[in-house]
């Protein structure tokens, strides 16, 4: 460590990215319009919208989210009726997951309030500063 900088966690990638993610999180729950969901499982429903049909490995891989989390989410939506599972034709041990008819109208109903999620997210920056900052943040990824 240099004498002459020390150490400060204000200054690290990994506290300014917590500290970020949670402010971005804190703005989801504000403004999704339904406080039920959360960032992974609205993760999850658009992207099985967009997708159809998605074993539960191939939709937390595409979301990244690992195992256990995904799971989780499954199970909670299951739970509310926004997803149903059958049993993959072609390979009996593996599920398929998809959106129900009210999933597909919740998501319908929420995607709307994504875009203005990302803008308040991103507000404290500039439109050259908020391309520059998703360029970098998708290379980081």
């Amino acid at each position: 460590m240099d004498e002459d900088k020390p150490y400060r966690l204000d200054k690290q990638v990994g506290h300014l990215l917590r500290r970020a993610n949670q402010r971005h999180l804190a703005i989801f729950q504000e403004l999704i319009g339904d406080p039920q969901v959360t960032a992974t499982q609205f993760a999850a429903m658009v992207k099985l919208r967009d997708e159809t049909e998605l074993s539960q490995n191939h939709l937390g891989r595409l979301t990244a989210m690992d195992p256990a989390t995904i799971q989780g989410v499954i199970r909670r939506l299951m739970d509310r009726d926004l997803i149903a599972s059958r049993s993959d034709p072609n390979d009996k041990r593996r599920t398929l997951l998809r959106l129900t008819g009210d999933g597909a109208a919740l998501v319908d109903r929420l995607v709307a309030n994504g875009e203005h999620i990302s803008s308040t997210t991103l507000s404290p920056l500039n439109e050259r500063e908020r391309e520059t900052f998703l360029t970098l943040l998708a290379r980081l990824s």
